[in-house]
C-alpha cells in the first residue's frame, strides 16, 4: 500500500512540475525569443531555407511582441538596444529560402542575441555560445553538442563552446 501511495505522489509531481515550468515560461517573452531564435539555427544546420525562413517569421512576431508587461522598465530599455538589430536580420531570414543567404545574416543575428541576452540576464534555460573558427563566427545553442549551422552537413561537428549562459535566478 506505501508502495502505491508512493508511486501515485510521484505520477502525481511528475505531471505537476513540467507544467507549471511550462505555464511560467509561456508567459516569458525572451524565451519565445529564444526558442525562435533556436528553430531558427536548427533549420540552417539541417540546411533547410523554407523552415529557416519559417521560423524567423516566427522569431519576427516574438520580437515584435508588446514585452511591456513582462519586462521591467530598464529590461524594456535594455531589449529596446537590441529589438531592432535582431528584428533586422530575422526579416531577412524570414524573406528568403536561400541558405547561404540566410546563413549571413545569422551570423550578425547570432552575435546580437548573445549580446542581448548577456546583457538582460532572462533565459530560462542554459545556452551555450559556440564557434566557427572556418567561418570565424558565432552562434548559440541549446546543447553543449556542436551542431554547426553555418556549414550543416558538410561541417557538421566543426566548432567548441565558447561561453555558458546560465538560466536567470
Amino acid at each position: 500500500m506505501k508502495i502505491l501511495k508512493a508511486l501515485c505522489l510521484i505520477l502525481i509531481m511528475a505531471l505537476i512540475i513540467p507544467s507549471a515550468r511550462a505555464s511560467r515560461l509561456a508567459g516569458n517573452p525572451i524565451d519565445k525569443i529564444v526558442t525562435a531564435y533556436l528553430d531558427v539555427k536548427n533549420a540552417l544546420v539541417n540546411g533547410d531555407g523554407n523552415t529557416a525562413s519559417a521560423k524567423a517569421k516566427d522569431l519576427v512576431n516574438a520580437l515584435s511582441a508588446n514585452t511591456a508587461a513582462e519586462l521591467s522598465a530598464d529590461q524594456q530599455k535594455t531589449f529596446a538596444k537590441f529589438r531592432d538589430k535582431l528584428l533586422f536580420d530575422a526579416r531577412h531570414i524570414s524573406s528568403v529560402n536561400i541558405v547561404d543567404h540566410q546563413r549571413e545574416h545569422f551570423e550578425n543575428l547570432s552575435a546580437n542575441m548573445y549580446d542581448a541576452l548577456k546583457a538582460l540576464k532572462l533565459n530560462t534555460t542554459t545556452l551555450y555560445e559556440q564557434y566557427c573558427p572556418m567561418k570565424k563566427a558565432y552562434w548559440l545553442s541549446e546543447t553543449q553538442q556542436i551542431k554547426n549551422p553555418y556549414f550543416g552537413s558538410q561541417m557538421l561537428t566543426c566548432g567548441k563552446v565558447t561561453a555558458t549562459l546560465a538560466p536567470a535566478k
